[in-house]
């Protein structure tokens, strides 16, 4: 059986949905930006934000569901610890 430590446990559900919320939000605060320059920009200058707010939201959803890997190190019990120096020793 498998003993979790309080530094192994991933990010808890509320914090993670708060993160993706944050990445979402921020690139879909970029997207309405390359929406409003597209009222000011004439020419070729105009196709880059077009392509940016076409192609951004696709982006946005595949950044946001990335799923946050747990920031754990592996750190030993100290009874973990002692149990391996004594077999070590013996």
């Amino acid at each position: 059986m498998k003993h979790e430590s309080i530094t192994s446990l991933p990010v808890s559900p509320e914090v993670e949905r708060r993160n993706r919320m944050l990445k979402y939000t921020l690139a879909m605060g970029i997207r309405v930006l390359c929406v409003l320059s597209m009222l000011f920009l004439k020419g070729w200058w105009l196709l880059l934000p077009a392509i940016g707010a076409v192609v951004l939201p696709y982006f946005a959803v595949v950044i946001a569901n990335v799923p946050s890997k747990a920031k754990s190190s592996n750190l030993l019990r100290p009874g973990a610890i002692e149990r391996a120096w004594k077999r070590k020793n013996d």
